[in-house]
């Protein structure tokens, strides 16, 4: 049996401020709330007796393509000042199955994030060899992580 990813965990400023936003654009439900007090151990971040939040969003599925989201209560963490205008080596790149991705992004801009590529019409061969016609649009969040959002219009065989 091959190992499962579950979830992707990614550091916030504000986990109220990201949990709103991931709920309003993606539509995600929270799953978990909780503080917790940092090991020191298996976590390459923070130090021993660190205050945190872990804040778990979901989709539709209660085991995979979830996401974390983990604050520093005490002491909070140095966020960068700027956030990232281009994706940098080791940054990770979310990609979205929207069914809307048109809405999705306008309530992405609607909220603050910075829209990187307009919706528009492109084309791709599926795994199954069929050709899909798409429409793609990408944004950051609030806190800098970049999303990529496609939406199947038709699978054409």
């Amino acid at each position: 049996m091959a190992d499962i990813i579950r979830r992707t965990t990614l550091m916030v400023r504000d986990g109220d401020r990201a949990v709103h936003w991931y709920q309003t654009v993606f539509g995600m439900t929270k799953w978990m709330d909780t503080p917790f007090t940092l090991s020191g151990t298996q976590l390459a971040a923070g130090k021993k007796g660190d205050e945190t939040r872990l804040i778990i969003l979901k989709c539709e599925d209660d085991l995979i393509g979830m996401i974390g989201l983990l604050e520093w209560l005490d002491p909070k963490q140095d966020a960068p000042a700027e956030l990232p205008t281009e994706i940098a080596f080791g940054a990770p790149i979310f990609v979205v199955a929207a069914e809307d991705a048109e809405a999705t992004l306008e309530r992405a801009r609607a909220l603050g994030s910075r829209i990187h590529c307009e919706p528009r019409e492109w084309q791709v061969t599926g795994a199954d060899g069929k050709q899909r016609d798409m429409i793609g649009c990408s944004f950051w969040d609030l806190d800098g992580y970049f999303y990529e959002l496609n939406q199947i219009v038709t699978v054409c065989d």
